[in-house]
């Protein structure tokens, strides 16, 4: 699952500060499709292995997961550092890891009968369609306002992924949660990301100069396609409900 801690940071730092990159989200959008365009490749790769030599895809999950993890700090911290020529293959290994992962997820969602193709392409038109009223909403937020709600979907999000974490162990024991509450953490999380979707267009431009696109687009792209894996849940769950 995508790491989030850069997400709770910049809600710290944006406080109430006036813009301080008005153009860094602008600047980031060509970096967050190329993410996600990777990601998709990822996925594809990771659809392969798990096709064609099932045995060998867990022990490469897990390794890509421990990657991913080490890789988002890292990257996160050289594209602070402004050294976008050093982060940017380290972003671009992060997407492809991250795709890999998710390879799983989408697997079963083709297999699960309602969801398959159409249901993989109604999570993207759903985060597509998330992007352009987070847009529109998150522009227009006052400080007042931004900020609570920057509060709540931290929150939201620290407590997501400790239940999340928890059903990941629970799973490696063989334990698995029922289809009702499967359903339940999904919306949950589908309703805190379209929150994160609003809350990046007041948070970015408040924490990030304009020069400072990687870290923003990083942020970015960590929302849509954590929105993109909680909507396909819901999609499976629902109809794979007992």
């Amino acid at each position: 699952m995508s790491n989030t801690s850069n997400f709770r940071q910049a809600i710290r730092q944006a406080g109430q500060q006036a813009l301080i990159g008005p153009n860094v989200i602008k600047n980031a959008l060509p970096f967050v499709g190329a993410g996600l365009l990777l990601t998709a490749v990822g996925t594809y790769g990771g659809i392969q292995v798990l096709a064609t030599n099932p045995g060998l895809f867990f022990p490469t999950f897990i390794g890509a997961v421990v990657l991913e993890l080490v890789l988002f700090f890292v990257a996160m911290r050289v594209a602070e550092q402004g050294k976008n020529s050093t982060a940017l293959p380290l972003l671009a290994t992060y997407s492809l890891l991250s795709g890999y992962t998710l390879a799983g997820l989408v697997t079963v969602a083709l297999r699960t009968p309602g969801v398959g193709l159409p249901g993989i392409g109604f999570a993207a038109l759903g985060c597509g369609l998330t992007f352009i009223a987070g847009r529109q909403i998150g522009s227009n937020l006052s400080d007042q306002d931004g900020m609570a709600l920057s509060r709540t979907i931290g929150l939201g999000v620290i407590a997501l992924f400790v239940v999340v974490g928890g059903q990941f162990l629970l799973s490696l024991f063989g334990v698995y949660a029922p289809s009702w509450l499967e359903i339940a953490i999904s919306g949950l999380g589908v309703v805190i990301f379209v929150g994160a979707a609003v809350v990046d267009f007041y948070v970015l431009p408040r924490t990030y100069r304009d020069d400072q696109y990687l870290p923003a687009a990083l942020s970015m792209y960590l929302t849509y396609i954590n929105l993109f894996i909680f909507i396909l849940r819901l999609l499976t769950a629902f109809n794979s409900r007992d």
